[in-house]
This record gives C-alpha cells, sequence and structure tokens, in this order.
C-alpha cells in the first residue's frame, strides 16, 4: 500500500485535516460566555447558542447545503448525462426566493417558544403528538443516508490518495464525533470558514487553468459533446425536449425540500435574527455560482480524456492527472473537510429531533435542559457510528437510494411545516393524513421505478416523467384538502400559539 501513497498530496491533505481537527476542538470556547450564554443548555450545543451573525449563518449554511457529496455527485451526474446533471443550478436559484419568504416566519416561530427543531414548531402550531412523531420520524430517517453519502465523498478522496482500507475514513469520522460532541453546532460553523475559502479557491483555480492545460473551453465542449454523441440516449451538452419536464420538476421538488432537512433548519434556528436569514438568501446565490463551476468539472473529465471504472472517480481523477501533487492533497483536503461539516450538522439535527421530539415527550418530560444537552451529545455519536456502518457493510448504491427515498420523504412535511405560518385553516388530522398518504404513495412509486427519481405519468396517451417526490407531494396536498374540508370543525383538535409552549 505504502508505495501507491502520494505522500506530497497526503502531507498536504494531513495538514489541513489536523488543522481543522484543532479548530473543531477549540470551538467548544468559541462565541461562548456571552450575555445571552445559557450554559450546559441544548440552546448552547444544538443551535450555537442561537446567535450566529450574518456572516457565520452564510458560511455555515452554504457549508451545510454545498457538501462534499455535492463536489463528487454533480460533475459525476454531468460527466455521465451532460445538460440533465445542471438540474443543481435551477434548484438552487429557486430555492433561495422560498427561504426569504418562508423561513423568517419559521424562525419567528421558533424563537418566541423555544422551538429546536421543526417538530417543536409542528406541535406548537397544532397540539397534535402523532404529526410532531411523523415530522421528526422522517427528519431522523431522511438524514441518515444523507450523513452516509458524506462519507462516500470522503472514501472518494481518501481512495485518490492512495490510501486504502477502510480505517482512515473510520479514524477521520471517530474525530469528527469527538469534536462534534465538544462542540456542538460552533464546530461545523468554525470550520465553514476553512471548508468554503478552500472549495473556492480549489475551483477558481480548475476553471482557469484546466481549459488552459485542455486547449480551452472550445475543446472542453467538443470532447465532451464527442463522448456524449458515442454514448447515445439522451446524454449531450443540450436538454433533450422529453427531458424538460423532469428537469424542471425535479429543480423545483428540491428546491421546496432542501430546507425541510434538519440540518439545513438547524442553520436557520442558530441565526441571530430574522433579518440574518433574509440577507443570507439574498448573498447565499453566490454558492450558485460556485456550483456551476464545479459542474463544469464533470465535462472537463471528457476534455482530460480520462477513463473512469465510477463516474465518482471524475473530479480526483482530473486533479490527480492534470495539478501538482501538492494541488491535489490542497483539493482533496477541501472536499474531505467538506464532508466533515454537513456531516456534523446532520447529526446535529438528528439528535436535536431525537432528544426533543422522542426522549423529551415519551421517556423522560422533566427532563432538565442540562439533561437534554447530554441526551442530545450521546445520540449524536450514535448517529454518526450509524452512517458509518450503513456505508461500510451496505453497498454505496443502497446509500444513494436511500437518499433519493429520503428526498421524498422529507417533501412529505412541507405542509405540516410551512402551511400553518401563512393561515389557521389545516388542522392536525388532515396534514397527518396527508404526510402518510405522500409518504406511502411517494415511496410505493419510486421502489416500484428501480428507486429512479423521476415516474412517467400517462395522460391521454402521452408520457410525462414527473419528478417522484413532486408528485407525492401534490397527493399529500390534496388528501389533506379534502380532508380537512369533510371534517371541518370536527377535525380541529385545540390549537396552542406557538407563543405559548414553554421553552425548553
Amino acid at each position: 500500500m505504502g508505495s501507491q501513497i502520494n505522500w506530497t498530496a497526503f502531507a498536504v491533505f494531513l495538514f489541513f485535516f489536523v488543522l481543522v481537527t484543532v479548530m473543531g476542538f477549540a470551538a467548544s470556547r468559541w462565541q461562548r460566555g456571552g450575555p445571552g450564554h445559557k450554559g450546559d443548555h441544548l440552546d448552547e450545543w444544538g443551535l450555537g447558542g442561537r446567535n450566529f451573525g450574518t456572516w457565520i449563518t452564510w458560511f455555515l449554511v452554504g457549508g451545510d447545503f454545498y457538501t462534499a457529496y455535492t463536489v463528487i455527485a454533480v460533475p459525476a451526474l454531468v460527466y455521465a448525462s451532460g445538460a440533465y446533471g445542471f438540474f443543481a443550478l435551477p434548484y438552487t436559484i429557486l430555492v433561495y426566493p422560498i427561504v426569504f419568504v418562508i423561513m423568517p416566519k419559521l424562525w419567528h416561530a421558533a424563537h418566541r417558544a423555544g422551538h429546536v427543531t421543526a417538530a417543536d414548531v409542528v406541535y406548537g402550531r397544532y397540539n397534535s403528538r402523532p404529526l410532531e412523531f411523523a415530522i421528526a420520524i422522517t427528519g431522523v430517517l431522511a438524514t441518515m443516508p444523507y450523513i452516509a453519502l458524506q462519507l462516500v465523498g470522503m472514501e472518494v478522496v481518501i481512495k485518490a490518495l492512495g490510501l486504502s482500507g477502510e480505517l482512515p475514513l473510520a479514524a477521520a469520522f471517530v474525530i469528527l464525533a469527538l469534536y462534534t460532541y465538544s462542540a456542538g453546532l460552533r464546530a461545523p460553523a468554525l470550520i465553514a470558514f476553512v471548508k468554503d475559502l478552500m472549495i473556492y479557491i480549489v475551483v477558481l483555480v480548475a476553471v482557469v487553468l484546466v481549459p488552459i492545460k485542455l486547449g480551452g473551453y472550445g475543446a472542453v465542449f467538443s470532447s465532451a459533446q464527442e463522448a456524449f454523441a458515442a454514448k447515445g440516449g439522451a446524454t449531450g451538452l443540450t436538454l433533450k425536449p422529453e427531458q424538460m419536464l423532469p428537469f424542471a420538476t425535479l429543480a423545483l421538488g428540491s428546491a421546496l425540500a432542501a430546507f425541510m432537512y434538519p440540518h439545513t433548519l438547524t442553520g436557520i434556528f442558530a441565526a441571530r435574527s430574522a433579518d440574518t436569514i433574509r440577507k443570507n438568501a439574498v448573498f447565499l446565490p453566490a454558492y450558485t455560482v460556485l456550483l456551476g463551476l464545479i459542474a463544469l468539472l464533470g465535462l472537463m473529465a471528457h476534455g482530460a480524456k480520462l477513463t473512469l471504472k465510477n463516474n465518482n472517480d471524475a473530479v480526483p481523477a482530473l486533479f490527480n492527472a492534470l495539478f501538482p501533487s501538492w494541488f491535489s492533497g490542497f483539493a482533496f483536503a477541501a472536499i474531505a473537510i467538506g464532508a466533515l461539516v454537513p456531516a456534523a450538522v446532520m447529526s446535529i439535527g438528528a439528535s436535536n429531533l431525537f432528544t426533543r421530539n422522542f426522549w423529551k415527550p415519551y421517556v423522560n418530560p422533566d427532563i432538565t435542559p442540562a439533561g437534554e444537552q447530554k441526551v442530545a451529545k450521546i445520540v449524536s455519536l450514535v448517529v454518526k457510528v450509524g452512517a458509518l456502518i450503513f456505508i461500510l457493510f451496505l453497498p454505496t448504491k443502497f446509500s444513494i437510494d436511500m437518499q433519493l427515498l429520503g428526498g421524498v420523504w422529507i417533501l412529505q412535511t412541507f405542509p405540516s411545516v410551512v402551511f400553518g405560518l401563512f393561515g389557521r385553516w389545516f388542522r392536525a388530522p388532515a396534514l397527518l393524513a396527508g404526510w402518510a398518504v405522500g409518504l406511502v404513495g411517494g415511496s410505493w412509486l419510486a421502489i416500484a421505478d428501480g428507486i429512479k427519481p423521476v415516474h412517467a405519468v400517462v395522460l391521454g396517451g402521452t408520457s410525462y416523467s414527473i419528478y417522484t417526490g413532486l408528485l407525492a407531494l401534490a397527493a399529500n396536498v390534496v388528501v389533506a384538502v379534502v380532508l380537512q374540508a369533510v371534517l371541518g370543525e370536527r377535525g380541529a383538535g385545540k390549537l396552542e400559539p406557538v407563543s405559548k409552549r414553554a421553552p425548553g
């Protein structure tokens, strides 16, 4: 194994990994002890004291939203399918108006009553334990494979360094688990500064120097088009007519689902104010520009005439082929650190859900704030170990399939989380029924299609391919509307304004 290791790249990689590890442990004392400090409290560990300003929130949400798997998977999809892989661009453009309109209201609902999770907000709004449980279990189940996929991204770059076996991956995740246990949300928030700066450097250097090495962008696009033409099918530099509807619905459905995940909502709830969230909705599209540049790396892999055994190897193979070892090590470190930030926030989001919406209502209703923090810390370790086992003992395809299902599932929480912010017509029984229909129906369609993201709907003899999650959401909303209209006030449990639920 030693002869295969790129020692220069590994040394650079190790330096930056050690740097962020030190920062992770040091973060436990970062921004603590201020006027609003609550000591041993879930707010402090799980939400960073709810005191993150515009810049910290920008780096945290961006670092959490644009993950290591994004840097690996988006170019891999572009490499494999061409223009269709660029659906992530309109998706990340659509998501920020949604954030601007919805998330400040959700932040207010959480801030007034001390809510830590979306399921807390739902319980505070509808006073329904079954609906709260449904939202919480969906969040946890959707998050687990997402964490595992961060490991996939890290695993790809570790192998590109020449390291084999599972020990390096396990060691990296043990370190992540320890400093997250110690510092909570402050650790990924602080590390996100380094991660984002490194990713920007890597991508900007790549999109300038790689085309120069390959004869310009014209040569890159020409090589990619030749490769797609040889492959045939629906691949190409432009969308085929039959791809436009699935492309559009996949982008819209993904945008609606993105900020329903526990990890993205954790960044929202940790913000200092609703105005902080609005500012971030304005500034975060800068990451969309970065994502577009990252996607181009998939086309550059064709320009470099790389021969790949796995599409996920496109970015690491490109850097190993065209850059000196020290810069490859820097790039791989950026991608690996890009796995640590979202994985940490995801585990924190899942542990917050378990603590507030499982442990507190059903196991220990009288738990103290310090007890909540202790439970959440322990659960965060369990979640990471579970994700590690997930990736070590199950095929990578299984993780990808589960994450695709997770996207369908988390989208079904949208009505329960969002509708109550804008009106009081819906009641818990109708929303719970809609959630169940969307979850079961969406899962059934996805599994019947072989875990594909789109489903073919035949109308008038014409087939239309539509994102499965969006079809399930439509069924969810229809059932909720019809059932609420039928039940009327009979379906109304006592509504409890969010401001009346005791915090903590």
